[in-house]
């Protein structure tokens, strides 16, 4: 045995993130732009395959409160402004900041998820953190 230091064993804890797919996250800027535009798209996820129509932050979030103002009870009236409020939020706690930031979320309308043999689950409305996604392909599987 010898006194001189192991690298391996002396390395520091490294704890690593998944990275987004850079062209996924230009398409989705690029969608951001167009609030009424959206494409077809499957994905590959650590539940299954997820496919549907891929949109912006923006569409997603009007359709999002759309569907919480349907929202029955003595709250419906908040939910429906909840999107906005967290959309608020984050602008505010990132003020100072002014660096463009790359999109960390998808958003896909009328998506199913196909896992395994399991009967497959329709979506209307679905978000996912963009780091979760291992492949993806334009278009729907046929």
């Amino acid at each position: 045995m010898t006194d001189s230091a192991d690298p391996v064993r002396d390395a520091p804890a490294l704890v690593t993130h998944p990275v987004p797919d850079l062209q996924l996250q230009m398409l989705l800027r690029l969608l951001d732009r167009e609030p009424r535009s959206g494409l077809p798209l499957t994905l590959a996820v650590p539940a299954g395959v997820l496919h549907g129509e891929v949109i912006g932050h923006e569409a997603w979030k009007a359709e999002w409160a759309r569907s919480l103002r349907q929202v029955e009870g003595e709250g419906a009236n908040l939910l429906a402004e909840f999107p906005e409020t967290v959309d608020q939020g984050v602008k505010e706690a990132r003020a100072e900041e002014d660096i463009p930031l790359l999109p960390r979320w998808i958003h896909l309308r009328d998506a199913t998820l196909v896992c395994g043999g399991a009967t497959p689950l329709r979506l209307p409305l679905w978000r996912g953190r963009l780091s979760d996604v291992s492949g993806w392909t334009l278009g729907r599987p046929e």
